[in-house]
């Protein structure tokens, strides 16, 4: 691959405990044109995951369930509190549906079982890759940036927490501002008003689904021309919300 969207503009973390399996996954992943990163616990995926001070940004986590201390579930829990953007493909043994469905509902994107076939893994990863952010880049002054996501006159700049319209500045809450990114990052995708709860608000939240409602009433007011026929924040019924738009740079 070659250009500004070629694989090698991707970094991958991979936090995998089982050394044959973590060398068979950077070495696949290489191959690929894919930069990545490998630790074997999760104390070392939190350390650069959550360090402001680790200077690396990553455009998806390959994350294992069962690792050493701190577990995959408790990683993702304890990633998902502060970024709800970068998508995390878990990667483990543990195929029963409760663990899909655990893993799926604390945050992860997607889920694959062990044994994998390659090409397979690999698709889910391009995929992922996809319906994410543009590749990080680094800035004059070295620091690790992705490029805002334009949606016609919508623009959102996720590193500067920032949101324009038509090219004026749109002022977002903090929770409003974390539903726009997470649907501006999975353009079509449905989810549930549960599914909206625990990636923005956290599992540990006992809130309710009329919560979701009316940060959505809220933002489309914002955002849409006309909040009663909204253009990017659609309503999926008897399912949730989906975010609707082609992305332009």
């Amino acid at each position: 691959m070659s250009g500004e969207n070629s694989a090698m503009s991707y970094r991958i973390l991979c936090v995998e405990d089982n050394p044959e399996i973590g060398k068979l996954l950077t070495e696949s992943l290489a191959a690929a044109d894919y930069a990545c990163d490998w630790v074997r616990d999760g104390e070392a995926a939190l350390a650069l995951l959550t360090s402001e001070s680790a200077g690396v940004r990553y455009d998806l986590v390959m994350l294992d369930l069962m690792l050493p201390g701190v577990d995959g579930l408790d990683v993702c829990r304890r990633l998902r509190r502060h970024d709800s953007q970068t998508p995390v493909l878990m990667v483990t043994a543990k195929a029963a549906i409760r663990d899909v469905v655990v893993g799926l509902e604390i945050g992860a994107d997607d889920y694959v079982t062990k044994p994998f076939a390659m090409p397979i893994l690999l698709a889910r990863v391009q995929a992922l890759l996809r319906r994410g952010v543009r590749p990080a880049v680094n800035t004059d002054d070295g620091i690790v940036a992705a490029p805002p996501l334009g949606y016609g006159p919508l623009v959102i700049d996720i590193d500067q927490h920032r949101v324009t319209l038509e090219g004026k500045p749109v002022q977002l809450t903090g929770k409003e501002f974390a539903l726009l990114s997470l649907f501006a990052r999975h353009p079509g995708h449905s989810f549930t008003r549960g599914e909206l709860l625990d990636r923005v608000w956290g599992e540990e939240f006992d809130g309710y689904d009329h919560t979701v409602n009316t940060h959505i009433n809220r933002l489309r007011g914002k955002i849409e021309t006309d909040p009663a026929k909204p253009r990017f924040i659609q309503t999926v019924w008897g399912v949730g919300y989906r975010f609707a738009g082609d992305e332009h740079p």
